[in-house]
């Protein structure tokens, strides 16, 4: 039986990966950053959308705030080259109406700034995805835009302890040095944001 969708209660959260909480049982679930950064404080509720790798040595799960966000993430992993590792990585560096729109616009570029996407890759994202998401409705594609023009709220979170220090473990889960993490922080961060905004921030700041 695949699992589609699961509730429960956030026990442990990491950059890349939580621990939900269901009857007893926990279940850890990868994330993209975007996930992460609006995860509500430890021991709230939360509900996500799964997609279920099943191998001979591991039963994976990959967890997303929208339906539409797995359904991205799963034309994402059909591309020649892109396993759910590097789709995570993709949906952590873009919003899902911002990859949309690379797609559409054919901005290689866009693509390429992404940690472990080279040109060759980012080409065959361009080519396989454009075909592959022609298949959206106009209304999916309007709904994720207006969804990630503001932030997507999980639950009311209590704020963190150490956002900098969390910001900073997040960009190198997604794959950056921390020396760079560390300066792109520094170089946006103001007194009062949170860990979304920072990371947000720097991740627009790197991609300049």
């Amino acid at each position: 039986m695949m699992i589609g969708r699961l509730q429960g209660k956030l026990v442990v959260k990491q950059p890349s990966w939580i621990i939900l909480d269901i009857q007893g049982v926990g279940y850890e679930i990868t994330l993209p950053l975007s996930v992460f950064a609006s995860l509500p404080a430890v021991d709230e509720p939360l509900t996500l959308w799964i997609h279920q790798v099943i191998r001979e040595d591991a039963n994976l799960l990959y967890g997303f705030a929208r339906l539409e966000d797995r359904q991205l993430f799963r034309e994402l992993v059909k591309v020649t080259g892109i396993g759910p590792k590097v789709g995570i990585a993709i949906m952590s560096a873009m919003a899902s109406s911002a990859l949309l729109q690379a797609v559409q616009n054919e901005d290689l570029q866009a693509l390429t700034r992404i940690p472990g996407i080279g040109k060759k890759t980012a080409e065959r994202l361009l080519i396989d995805l454009r075909d592959r998401l022609k298949a959206w409705q106009p209304q999916q594609m309007a709904r994720l835009e207006l969804e990630d023009g503001v932030e997507a709220n999980f639950a009311t979170a209590l704020p963190v302890v150490n956002p900098i220090a969390e910001a900073e473990s997040a960009l190198v889960a997604l794959g950056y040095k921390l020396t760079e993490a560390s300066r792109a922080i520094a170089a946006v961060a103001v007194q009062g944001m949170d860990t979304q905004d920072l990371i947000r921030a720097a991740l627009k700041g790197m991609a300049k």
